[in-house]
């Protein structure tokens, strides 16, 4: 696995590329890459940093695993390409945005748009193999990713942290809420979405948040 990642990442990152805990995980993602089908594609693995520069960053949403079936995932959280039929979970998220500010069920789940106007789409883990939900955790992935939220939180201000979900929620302690918003609810999932994720208006919140501290808000 070589790290290629945008320039204003690889600075504040540096230190973390050089600790043994990653070393190791690069050997590990290397080899199962090697032995077995796993997404996204190894080009994309550091997508969420590529496609969102440390500077540019407005609001970080954070998911827990990549997509692990074939097509879906590409570094990006909650997003799958173009043409691939919506997961539950983001037909329920576009469901929310319908509600809470008016904008119409999009025609593809690809979340790049979000990302481009400074959204970070941060799975904690950034890889998975093939048919295997979880099988890349705690290799060293989130460890990292705890690094990323640590450093904006401590290096930024006014960034919103949107936590969906237990797992989510358990970073709430890297986070610094004197310096920054933290918008929690249920997940978005099937399974929890009628037990507060429809009706928390993350989506309207944010834009306010970002306004009210002079930053261009999120097009939905």
């Amino acid at each position: 696995m070589r790290v290629k990642i945008d320039n204003s990442w690889e600075k504040m990152l540096q230190s973390e590329f050089e600790k043994d805990y990653f070393q190791k995980l690069t050997t590990y993602v290397r080899q199962e890459y090697t032995e077995h089908r796993c997404f996204p594609p190894g080009n994309l693995i550091f997508n969420a940093f590529n496609t969102t520069p440390y500077d540019k960053v407005k609001v970080v949403l954070l998911g827990q695993d990549p997509y692990h079936e074939l097509g879906q995932a590409h570094g990006l959280c909650f997003s799958v390409n173009d043409g691939v039929p919506f997961p539950p979970s983001l037909v329920n998220i576009f469901k929310e945005i319908e509600t809470d500010i008016g904008a119409p069920m999009p025609t593809s789940g690809n979340l790049t748009r979000w990302a481009q106007q400074g959204v970070m789409l941060l799975n904690a883990t950034l890889t998975v193999r093939e048919h295997q939900a979880g099988s890349h955790q705690k290799q060293g992935w989130e460890e990292f990713t705890d690094s990323v939220i640590r450093i904006l939180s401590d290096t930024r201000e006014h960034l919103v942290f949107i936590l969906w979900g237990s797992y989510a929620q358990s970073k709430r302690n890297l986070i610094d809420s004197r310096k920054h918003l933290i918008l929690s609810s249920a997940h978005p999932s099937p399974l929890s979405a009628y037990r507060g994720f429809f009706g928390n208006h993350h989506f309207s919140l944010t834009n306010e948040y970002l306004i009210k501290h002079s930053i261009d808000p999120i097009m939905w």
